[in-house]
C-alpha cells in the first residue's frame, strides 16, 4: 500500500499538542479551523514536519483578540503568528483567495471558504487540509491520489498558477527532487514556458530556493537537472547552465560532518553543497554570481575561497591520491593553502566532485589521507603565526626591515611545512641568517 493510501483516514496525522490547543481555541470561538500545507503533505507521506500551519475562518483581528501573544507575521496577507506557552510561533492564516497578482505578490480577499483557500494553492499535494477535531481530510483537488502516483501537479490551470506566482516553478522542481516525484506534463510545460520570466523574481528568492534544495533534497542533482532541462538555470544563473554534469551531481555526495550539533551540521552540509556547484567557475565569476544572488558575505567568501583552492589544488591532489603517493608534506601544503579550519570541508567537497566524476580508483587512498590530513592540519605548523620566530627575531638576526622580513617568513613556513622538526628558534634563525648571507 502506498504512503498516501495508508493515511486516508488521517491516522498518520498527529499535530503537536500546542497546535491542537490553538485550533481548539479557534473552534470554541466559532471559527472553522484546519491544518494545512506541507505538514499535512509530509505526514501523509510518513515524514516528519516541524511546522504545522493553521487556516481558519477567523480574520487576523479576531485571531489576535483570541490570543494574548501574537505577532503580525504577514498580516496584510491574513497571517498571524500565535506564540504558544513555550514561546514557539505557529502561523494562523485566514481563509483567502487572490483577487489580484503581479507574478509574485497577491492582493487577497478574506471571508471565503476552505475550498476557496485550497484552490489558491500551488500544487495538489499542498492543497490537502486536515481537521484536528474530527480528523477529516479535505482534498478537493486529488492531492492524495497524486501522492500515491508520486506526481507534482498544479492546482487547476497550470499556466495560470505559474503566472500568478513565478516562484511556483522553482518550488515544483524542488518538490520533484525531494520526493523523487515526476512532474505532471501540463505542469512541466507551464514551468518551461515560465522560465524566461523567472528573472522577475527577487534575487533573494532565487538564492533561497537554491539553499532549500541543498538543505531539503537528499540528492540535489534531481532538482538541479530539472532546473537545467526546464531552462530555469540558464534564465536565472546562466554561469551554471553549462557546467559539467559532475558539478550538478557533486552535492549528492556531500554529507553532514559529525563533530557539531545537528543544526550546525545541516548548515555546513548545505554550504558545502552550494560551494561544490561553483568549482568550474573562476573565483571572480563565483563571487559575482553569489553577490548577484544577494548571498551573505560569509557565504560568498567561503565559496570563493573553495573555488580558488580547487583551481590551485584540485588536479594535483587527484593525481597524488590516484598513485597513493601522498606524503605528510603534501598534506601540510594542502592544509596550508586551504587554512587549517577549512581543510576538512574542502576535502569533503573535493572528494564529492571526484566521486561524481567516477574516480573510484581514488577511494582506497582518500580515507587514509583524509584522516592523516585532519590530524596534521591541527598539529603541525602551517603559517607564519605557527613559527617559533617572528619579524622582531629576524631583525635581531640581521634581516633588514621591510619586504625581506615577509619573504624570509614565507621561506621559513615552506621549510617547516617540508619538515616540522625545523620549527625551533635556533634552527629557523640559522636558516634565516644563511639566506641573508646569500644576498648581494
Amino acid at each position: 500500500m502506498s504512503p498516501g493510501a495508508a493515511a486516508r483516514d488521517g491516522s498518520r496525522l498527529n499535530p503537536p499538542t500546542e497546535v491542537l490547543r490553538i485550533a481548539a481555541r479557534l473552534q470554541e470561538a466559532g471559527f472553522e479551523t484546519w491544518c494545512v500545507g506541507g505538514a499535512v503533505r509530509d505526514a501523509l507521506l510518513g515524514e516528519s514536519h516541524a511546522d504545522w500551519d493553521l487556516a481558519t475562518a477567523a480574520t487576523p483581528v479576531q485571531v489576535r483578540a483570541l490570543f494574548n501573544r501574537t505577532v503580525p507575521h504577514g498580516i496584510e496577507f491574513g497571517t498571524v503568528g500565535v506564540l504558544d506557552r513555550r514561546g514557539v510561533m505557529h502561523e494562523v492564516t485566514t481563509f483567502r483567495r487572490d483577487v489580484k497578482h503581479d507574478g509574485r505578490h497577491a492582493v487577497v480577499e478574506f471571508g471565503v471558504s476552505l475550498d476557496d483557500d485550497l484552490a489558491r494553492r500551488d500544487f495538489t499535494i499542498n492543497a490537502i487540509a486536515f481537521h484536528p477535531g474530527t480528523r477529516e481530510l479535505r482534498d478537493p483537488f486529488g492531492g492524495q491520489a497524486d501522492l500515491d502516483r508520486r506526481v507534482v501537479r498544479a492546482v487547476g490551470d497550470a499556466s495560470a498558477r505559474m503566472v500568478e506566482d513565478r516562484l511556483r516553478a522553482l518550488r515544483a522542481l524542488r518538490f520533484a527532487g525531494r520526493f523523487a516525484f515526476t512532474i505532471d506534463p501540463a505542469t512541466w510545460d507551464a514551468i518551461v514556458a515560465s522560465a524566461p520570466f523567472l528573472p522577475r523574481l527577487s534575487r533573494e528568492r532565487v538564492r533561497q530556493e537554491l539553499e532549500k534544495t541543498m538543505a531539503q533534497v537528499a540528492r540535489p542533482s534531481r532538482s538541479l537537472e530539472l532546473w537545467r532541462s526546464s531552462g530555469a538555470l540558464a534564465s536565472l544563473v546562466p554561469e551554471l547552465a553549462t557546467v559539467p554534469d559532475a558539478a550538478l551531481r557533486a552535492p549528492d555526495h556531500i554529507g553532514a560532518p559529525g563533530t557539531t550539533g545537528r543544526e550546525e551540521r545541516a548548515l555546513a552540509r548545505s554550504r558545502n553543497r552550494l560551494a561544490s556547484l561553483f568549482l568550474d567557475l573562476s573565483p571572480r565569476e563565483a563571487r559575482r554570481v553569489l553577490e548577484g544572488l544577494r548571498g551573505s558575505n560569509r557565504e560568498t567568501d567561503w565559496v570563493t575561497h573553495v573555488v580558488s583552492c580547487w583551481q590551485g589544488l584540485g588536479d594535483g591532489m587527484r593525481q597524488h591520491l590516484a598513485t597513493g603517493d601522498v606524503t605528510d608534506a603534501d598534506l601540510r601544503r594542502w592544509a596550508a593553502r586551504t587554512g587549517r579550519t577549512h581543510f576538512q570541508d574542502f576535502m569533503r567537497i573535493a572528494v564529492a566532485r571526484w566521486e561524481a566524476e567516477g574516480h573510484q580508483a581514488l577511494a582506497p587512498g582518500i580515507v587514509s589521507a583524509f584522516r592523516r590530513g585532519v590530524r596534521i592540519a591541527w598539529r603541525d605548523p602551517l603559517s607564519a603565526g605557527d613559527l617559533a620566530v617572528d619579524g622582531s627575531d629576524l631583525m635581531e638576526a640581521g634581516v633588514p626591515a621591510g619586504p625581506a622580513i615577509g619573504t624570509t617568513l614565507k621561506r621559513l613556513v615552506e621549510a617547516v611545512i617540508e619538515d616540522p622538526a625545523r620549527n625551533r628558534r635556533d634552527v629557523l634563525l640559522e636558516l634565516a641568517t644563511a639566506w641573508q648571507a646569500e644576498q648581494p
